[in-house]
């Protein structure tokens, strides 16, 4: 094999992915919304992990014994969608779970595209009403956990990562 190949490859700066380009659909009730009013969201899936004692060994070993999706996402405060349902919830008790579908998408990458779909999510907490006299715009950041995860597209490899 060839190590030198791997050596001289470097990943082009246009490759890198604009955060700005990004698309946030949000369905819930069966009604799939553009969250054009986002302004970010970081999900992450966090392995659970039991430490295995192991017979010859001074260290432990890690196993995974299952997980847990979680994420946050930071809105205009500007649209009543979540909040409404947050109410439905406080006054009748019936949840509500919704999908969030994100594509990462450059112009200028080579890579494509990425789309996850974080699905069955469900809201902490959200703000009720607020207001700032000293502030440009109002922002309200939403922290969700959901159930599972699917990505329908992937980014292709970049070129030398193979």
């Amino acid at each position: 094999m060839d190590l030198q190949l791997f050596a001289d490859a470097i990943m082009r700066v246009q490759d890198s992915i604009s955060g700005s380009n990004a698309k946030c659909f949000v369905t819930v009730d069966g009604d799939r919304y553009n969250f054009m009013h986002a302004l970010s969201l970081e999900s992450t899936f966090e392995k659970t992990k039991e430490e295995i004692p192991i017979l010859g060994r001074q260290t432990k070993g890690n196993k995974a014994t299952g997980g847990k999706g979680s994420g946050s996402m930071e809105v205009h405060y500007n649209t009543s969608i979540l909040r409404k349902l947050m109410i439905r919830y406080a006054k009748t008790g019936e949840d509500f779970y919704f999908d969030i579908q994100v594509t990462n998408e450059d112009p200028t990458s080579s890579v494509g595209r990425q789309t996850v779909i974080l699905k069955d999510c469900n809201l902490d907490s959200a703000i009720m009403a607020q207001f700032d006299a000293d502030s440009t715009y109002l922002t309200e950041t939403l922290d969700f956990t959901f159930e599972s995860v699917e990505m329908s597209e992937e980014f292709s490899l970049l070129a030398g990562m193979l």
